[in-house]
């Protein structure tokens, strides 16, 4: 059997072997080649092991883990995939013996600078590494936000705060059918916003086998193409839905001798599911806990005694993954297999998690935009708040239809906004973005894949116009305060790392945010109630001010604040500030397993609600750890006209040619091609 390595220009792995097992295995290997400590790291943080070598700052993430199951979810979702589809079980497990065989060639420096070895991924290895970097893509724990929103401000603040939160990823994604391209052929385009991490979460990769010839975004430590694709005849991607499909229950729980019971719905207590596990914590003690598990699902906060400052609760987690014991994961070779929009559509109605707006197009003129998961059925209110476990009326009792939707003037745009997924979800980003791209597109009538990046590096925010409402009906002001004012009135709006007014503008937002999050109308909710450390960023009230601020701002009346003094104290505060410009506080802040304190941070332009979103946190920081994880233009006229970048690099080695080497263009937009000629290619190996 042959197997095949070839590497364009940028150092994206081209593979190629006569079967698709063959290839899954020679994916693993040179995954493991290319970013073994990601990897290893991946493989830690998914069995909730990663403190032993990462330290204190990991413990929260592995307690949660540990507590919420996800290792043995991911081993019941590969034992019900043995027996549902032997064929793509054996070809995640070709996928696992070629990490296996990486791993074990594998001389990444982080091994030595934190004394660890790789260790050996199990075949269901790959499903672990998908659920724990998917299972906080919903946004479960907003619910605990909303939870002490309406205790402590009532039922109308759901609305007033509900928007794009702090810990949850969206993306920007466009379809342009060929009737508006400059070819006759559809192009799909956009980025997927995710935490920057580096190395990159995304890997650029080309898969060929006798069967089929795709190139696309794959996950590291996740066998296949599954989110971003194109075969040469049909191409397609994904945004996140912001479906809601994950329920929080409280529950009710006592200990009885050496075990524990939980209340139900009957009015019956019911034996929990009861052990503990040890967790190694490097350079402290180990740390032991409690993992229990109701008939809703694991408990991933409080227990029997409430929780850490002894308020009486305790939470578990229901998602589909856990109910089911699949994770969707037959979707992923009939993706690979895809020839037409028909073939696609099939694919994504095994798809599970996380619950995704999809667009395809293909060279027959087939185009599809529809919602792609599983998202149960049960009460509305199990979707805005805590559900009550002992109470009848919050059980799941079957899954939702998946809506499909059309294109608009040749047009479909998915920003996070509410779309097709409007019925499935509570919270949604803010219509910005897909305002904005819809706007752009319609500027002209024919368009080409070269022309896309234009789209993705847009810089207008939408969302200025509240705060800049407001300083305009303050007329009065004199001296520094009054140039501010005239200044931002007359700015563009436009969130360039090189412009001062940007600077000014978010200088002001972020002090607005601060004097409303210090309000006392706001106090019950600076200090939430002690649960885990990991659901922090959703309960934090600075972030939940700063992103909802336009909300506030817009309000007829928000709990007898006086928001027009707020703001006159932010313009004094702010004028006569020496001028700087964006770019110098707004700077990528990746997150890394082993952060380099000595890394230069690069200037960015954007914001997040711009097209170009880079996040930061309005009132907390300019520095943004969001952004675009990718960007993608796939052209279906001929797919090696098509585009792609990542903010790194192929490699994850650090000081390789390929480690950062795309980190420029990203910066500024740019994009590089799509090679599919093998003829332009590198071969690296020729293994018999």
């Amino acid at each position: 059997m042959t197997s095949e390595i070839y590497r364009d220009a940028w150092g994206v792995p081209h593979l190629r072997a006569d079967s698709a097992h063959a290839l899954a295995r020679l994916q693993g290997s040179v995954t493991a080649r290319d970013r073994a400590w990601q990897l290893e790291v991946e493989r830690h943080r998914a069995r909730g092991t990663s403190a032993s070598f990462l330290g204190p700052e990991a413990l929260s993430w592995d307690c949660f883990v540990r507590r919420a199951r996800l290792d043995d979810t991911a081993r019941r979702c590969f034992e019900e995939l043995e027996r549902r589809d032997a064929e793509t079980a054996d070809w995640v497990r070709a996928y696992v013996d070629g990490v296996n065989e990486g791993l074990a060639a594998a001389d990444a420096p982080e091994f030595t600078r934190v004394g660890l070895a790789p260790g050996r991924w199990e075949p269901w290895t790959p499903l672990a590494v998908w659920l724990a970097t998917h299972i906080l893509f919903a946004g479960f724990p907003a619910k605990l936000w909303r939870e002490e929103a309406v205790r402590h401000l009532g039922p109308e603040a759901v609305g007033l705060f509900a928007t794009d939160g702090p810990g949850t990823s969206g993306s920007n994604g466009w379809l342009v059918a060929g009737a508006r391209t400059v070819t006759g052929q559809a192009v799909i385009a956009g980025d997927p916003h995710r935490f920057i991490e580096d190395p990159g979460v995304y890997q650029q990769i080309r898969l060929a086998c006798d069967e089929f010839d795709v190139v696309g975004l794959a996950v590291p430590g996740v066998p296949g193409i599954a989110h971003f694709g194109h075969t040469g005849t049909v191409a397609w991607a994904i945004t996140n839905a912001m479906a809601d499909y994950q329920d929080l229950y409280r529950e009710r729980l006592r200990r009885t001798g050496a075990g524990v019971e939980a209340l139900g719905p009957d009015g019956t207590w019911r034996r929990v599911a009861r052990h503990t596990e040890l967790v190694r914590v490097a350079g402290e003690e180990t740390v032991e806990v409690e993992v229990l598990e109701t008939e809703r699902g694991p408990v991933i906060a409080g227990g029997p005694e409430g929780l850490d400052d002894g308020t009486p609760l305790a939470l578990t987690l229901r998602h589909p993954p856990r109910v089911t014991a699949d994770l969707g994961f037959q979707a992923l070779l009939p993706l690979l297999r895809a020839r037409r929009v028909a073939d696609v559509d099939r694919a994504f109605d095994l798809w599970v998690e996380p619950v995704d707006v999809v667009q395809a197009a293909d060279t027959e003129g087939g185009l599809l935009h529809r919602v792609a998961g599983r998202v149960p059925l049960r009460a509305e209110a199990n979707g805005v708040r805590l559900a009550t476990a002992w109470e009848p009326g919050h059980e799941w009792t079957g899954w939702r239809e998946m809506p499909r939707a059309g294109l608009s003037d040749g047009v479909a745009v998915m920003a996070n906004q509410r779309g097709p997924a409007a019925r499935l979800g509570v919270e949604f980003a803010p219509p910005h973005r897909a305002d904005r791209i819809r706007a752009l597109l319609g500027e002209r009538r024919q368009w080409s894949a070269s022309d896309m990046p234009a789209i993705h590096t847009d810089t207008r925010l939408a969302s200025a116009a509240p705060l800049l409402d407001r300083l305009s009906a303050l007329d009065d002001l004199t001296g520094p305060a009054a140039e501010l004012r005239e200044r931002l009135l007359s700015w563009d709006r436009r969130m360039d790392a090189d412009s001062q007014d940007a600077a000014r503008f978010a200088a002001l937002r972020s002090a607005l945010v601060r004097r409303l999050a210090a309000h006392p109308a706001f106090a019950a909710l600076a200090n939430p109630p002690a649960y885990p450390e990991v659901f922090l960023p959703w309960l934090a009230l600075l972030p939940r001010v700063g992103f909802a601020l336009e909300h506030l701002l817009r309000a007829e009346e928000l709990y007898g604040i006086d928001r027009a003094a707020l703001v006159r104290e932010a313009v004094e505060e702010v004028a006569g500030r020496p001028a700087a410009r964006w770019g110098d506080t707004h700077r990528l802040a990746p997150w890394q397993a082993l952060p380099d304190p000595g890394r230069q941070a690069p200037a960015l332009s954007g914001d997040h609600d711009c097209v170009l979103c880079t996040s930061a946190v309005p009132g907390w920081t300019d520095l943004a750890a969001r952004g675009p994880a990718a960007r993608y233009v796939w052209d279906l006229a001929r797919r090696e006209d098509s585009l792609w970048v990542v903010p790194y690099g192929a490699s994850g080695l650090p000081g390789h040619p390929h480690h950062h080497d795309q980190l420029p263009l990203w910066l500024k937009g740019e994009l590089v091609p799509v090679v599919t000629d093998w003829a332009q290619l590198k071969k690296e190996s020729d293994d018999e």
